[in-house]
């Protein structure tokens, strides 16, 4: 018997301010931070998780997950696990902390952190990636770690196990093959808006070279910058000139790229606004940038319009230009609505926005009953080491499918991970397949002790200055 016997807490803030990473419209000032967990049992068995911040305020997301954590000691791991729906329920069920959300907000990011190291925990106790463990549950297994509660009117549990049971048996054969050939990936680091034109252009070529062609920039700030950024990035990924050797142009009318707005080439370009427009400014200025001929128009308006939302993509689609959304929908209703609202093109989990694994498996059946693909957020510390599990589950054991699916992978601060994401020479992510890595969140305590606020050598170092 595996009992939790306690946690700790670490404020980790990286000073990505310094070099524009990060940088939107809507968040000009970003040092992207990590409020850490450990939790800690009566032998080695250890769970790792966090949640991600753009900076101040992380230390009240630590103190948020150390009430939740506190519900967990002296729990016997394996009852935790053998109903991760139960215990996501009851890691919810604090009335006082309830109070303070109801499952939104501090909180509820908090609950995300905690949860997901719980989930580390279990895919370490079983020598697996997180990925596989969930991917070699029964159907059954699967829904019973899911949490339903407010989402029955979009989706029974009856409904997502027998969509589960017509999958399964197709899941060897698609885990073999994203195994040769990767998972599907689009590159957002070339298109931060703090960036001069000519490191846009370099970042971009070399993101072509590594193999990627779905490519996504921040707009939103000035339409006659953005407008001229666009076309940069399209004059450079429509050249075949660029395209690596032997690498031959995409059908841009092909299956997998359809109603994307490919170019001659087959690459594709999205667009983030990062919520900063009204409902009305978001369609007026997103047909201006119709030129640069964009897949969809990522986070509009204000996350929790879904009506907003769904305006904006009505008034779009004559003009051809998608919508997405979800790194800041805060959980599981908002994207039942956005889904019943017919409000999305693309679904965008985050993987620690939502209160962990559990809600986000409730999100993933949603969409595959929907029919909407899932394209997860992944512009953060850690994010990508997170959603690559997630994007693994959805298309092994869930939807079926990643020919339409594209994941997000920044170029930053992964360094700092003891089991860091990867990108082959397709632009795909590898699938993570070391058995002792859990959810891959495990930090370097190297790294935490210089960039701990405010005591990590790096702070202090800037303190005294």
């Amino acid at each position: 018997m595996v009992k939790i016997t306690g946690y700790e807490t670490h404020d980790v803030r990286f000073p990505t301010s310094l070099t524009g990473d990060g940088t939107d419209a809507m968040n000009t000032d970003c040092d992207y931070s990590s409020a850490y967990v450990v939790l800690q049992t009566d032998t080695e068995l250890t769970g790792y998780g966090m949640t991600f911040t753009i900076g101040r305020g992380n230390d009240i997301v630590c103190s948020a997950i150390r009430e939740v954590a506190n519900r967990l000691v002296g729990k016997d791991t394996e009852e935790l696990f053998e109903d991760m729906g139960k215990t996501w329920d009851y890691l919810m069920a604090d009335p006082q902390l309830r109070w303070i959300g109801p499952e939104k907000g501090v909180i509820h990011i908090a609950t995300g952190a905690v949860n997901n190291a719980l989930w580390d925990m279990y895919a370490r106790s079983r020598n697996k990636p997180l990925w596989k463990l969930l991917v070699d549950f029964t159907p059954e297994e699967l829904v019973k770690s899911a949490s339903f509660r407010y989402i029955t009117d979009a989706i029974t549990k009856e409904e997502a196990l027998a969509m589960l049971k017509e999958k399964a048996a197709g899941k060897a054969e698609r885990e073999a093959k994203v195994r040769e050939l990767g998972y599907p990936a689009y590159v957002t680091s070339a298109g931060w808006l703090g960036y001069s034109d000519e490191k846009v252009a370099r970042l971009t070529k070399e993101a072509i070279a590594q193999g990627f062609n779905h490519f996504k920039m921040k707009v939103g700030a000035n339409l006659k910058d953005d407008v001229r950024r666009g076309n940069l990035i399209r004059s450079i990924i429509d050249d075949p000139q660029f395209l690596p050797p032997g690498v031959a142009p995409r059908d841009p009318n092909g299956e997998d790229l359809r109603n994307k707005n490919a170019g001659p080439t087959g690459a594709v370009l999205m667009i983030d606004a990062n919520q900063v427009w009204d409902v009305n400014q978001a369609i007026e200025y997103v047909k201006g940038l119709e030129e640069i001929k964009p897949w969809f128009i990522e986070e509009p308006t204000a996350p929790d319009d879904i009506l907003g939302h769904a305006a904006v993509r009505k008034a779009l689609k004559p003009h051809g230009i998608g919508v997405a959304t979800g790194e800041h929908a805060h959980n599981r209703m908002v994207f039942k609505q956005l889904l019943q609202a017919d409000a999305i093109d693309v679904v965008q989990i985050d993987s620690c926005r939502l209160a962990g694994v559990s809600e986000v498996l409730s999100v993933l059946f949603m969409a595959a009953k929907f029919g909407v693909p899932v394209c997860p957020h992944a512009g953060g510390v850690g994010l990508c080491e997170y959603v690559i599990h997630l994007s693994l589950i959805d298309y092994i054991a869930v939807s079926g499918t990643m020919e339409r699916n594209v994941l997000e992978f920044v170029d930053h601060l992964h360094e700092h991970f003891v089991t860091p994401c990867s990108i082959n020479e397709r632009g795909r992510y590898n699938v993570p397949d070391i058995p002792t890595e859990g959810y891959s969140i495990e930090m370097h305590k190297s790294s935490i002790a210089e960039y701990e606020w405010p005591s990590g050598s790096y702070w202090q170092t800037r303190i005294k200055q």
